[in-house]
């Protein structure tokens, strides 16, 4: 039995439409938990009471249960899409705007859709829906959050591709955990209620080891509870603010430290590792986030091609995160990034202990310790991307 944990706004969703639809994601820690079955339920429920909702995309698995829980909702055709030679089913999202629903139902929000279709990512094909007004009700599992990316592959072994960014599940009026006991999980495995035989025994082998599904669901657990205390102190804040405006002739308590984390954007493979870690810290301390990169002054082209790609995908990287990215010239790195800090009120800066490459040969091997000299003001933090023991 699946059971779950709810973070909600203030105010709850009501499904009722308007110029900005509400986003509802029920959250797992694995296939088979219940996510789909879960978010159908809520649908028929939602029928019932004489919504109008419809199905914009149901990926079945061959689940007689979860299939038997979408009998009797409009499901939205889906769109055939020709891709290099073959054929396949994506969600139409234009029919679903045509269509119009007040609530629309989507499953697999991480999914990466066929190359050449309008856009790359199902989470951002829920975001033209969102934007039209369109209420949505969708699923994912914890491995496909952005920021724990780099904690999922030290759990499982796995470079997770398809990713939602955590600004888009943050934006969710509701978060709902789908939890159930590892031993349950695996018992349905075995039973073949989530895959054929055949199958199910590679997942045992592999992803479905008790361990990795024991640590993934503790990782999902904490994430539940971290949105929970987010939503709760956003909720006390905007139940506080009437009274402030009351008493805003009384004296102001000292105001606490505004966290601000620098994260430096280098061509290095780790600066991927990097960005994700800043995200997050910003996220649990409620901290400004800057991702900033250093060009020499007048002349870019003293960077080597490889590097100049390399700098520009971490940026459009952190952008895609929500991460505010400066690209500042100067040919003295440490005290360029010193200077930005102290002049942003920086309390923190996230550097990558990388390997050599052209573009530390540029500004110096010495750059990470250069940076601790000067900023003895600040909190410098060196970051070792982890190894995966086997």
């Amino acid at each position: 039995m699946s059971s779950f944990i709810h973070t909600s706004r203030a105010g709850g969703q009501d499904y009722e439409q308007s110029s900005w639809g509400q986003l509802k994601v029920f959250l797992g820690y694995a296939a088979g938990v219940g996510k789909t079955y879960r978010m159908l339920d809520e649908a028929q429920q939602l029928k019932r009471q004489g919504k109008d909702i419809v199905v914009g995309y149901f990926e079945p698995h061959g689940r007689k249960d979860t299939i038997a829980k979408s009998n009797g909702l409009e499901i939205i055709p889906r769109r055939v899409v020709a891709y290099r030679g073959g054929t396949f089913q994506e969600m139409d999202t234009t029919a679903i705007l045509s269509r119009r629903p007040v609530i629309c139902v989507v499953d697999e929000l991480a999914h990466s859709n066929v190359p050449g279709s309008e856009r790359s990512k199902r989470w951002e094909d829920v975001q033209v829906l969102l934007d039209t007004g369109i209420d949505v009700i969708t699923n994912m599992n914890i491995q496909h959050l952005e920021s724990l990316n780099d904690q999922v592959f030290q759990i499982t072994g796995i470079r997770v591709r398809e990713t939602v960014p955590d600004w888009f599940v943050k934006s969710a009026a509701e978060v709902v955990m789908v939890d159930t006991t590892t031993g349950a999980l695996l018992n349905r495995l075995k039973r073949g209620d989530i895959y054929a035989p055949d199958k199910a025994q590679r997942a045992m082998e592999n992803f479905f080891k008790e361990s990795t599904l024991t640590a993934l669901r503790e990782l999902a657990l904490r994430q539940a509870a971290h949105e929970l205390e987010l939503r709760e102190i956003a909720t006390t804040s905007q139940e506080r603010q009437p009274q402030q405006e009351l008493s805003s002739a009384s004296p102001s308590p000292p105001m606490a430290t505004i966290e601000r984390i620098l994260v430096y954007v280098s061509a290095d493979a780790s600066t991927a590792m990097l960005i994700r870690r800043g995200r997050r810290m910003a996220d649990y301390l409620g901290a400004d986030c800057f991702a900033v990169s250093v060009v020499p002054v007048g002349d870019k082209t003293r960077l080597p091609t490889q590097d100049r790609n390399g700098v520009e995908k971490h940026l459009n990287f952190a952008r895609n995160l929500h991460v505010e990215t400066r690209v500042l010239e100067g040919d003295d790195a440490a005290e360029t990034i010193v200077d930005f800090a102290r002049r942003n009120q920086i309390t923190q800066i996230l550097l990558s202990r990388c390997g050599h490459s052209s573009w530390s040969r540029l500004f110096g091997t010495d750059l990470i310790l250069r940076v601790v000299r000067k900023a003895k003001d600040i909190r410098v933090i060196i970051v070792a991307e982890r190894r995966r023991s086997n």
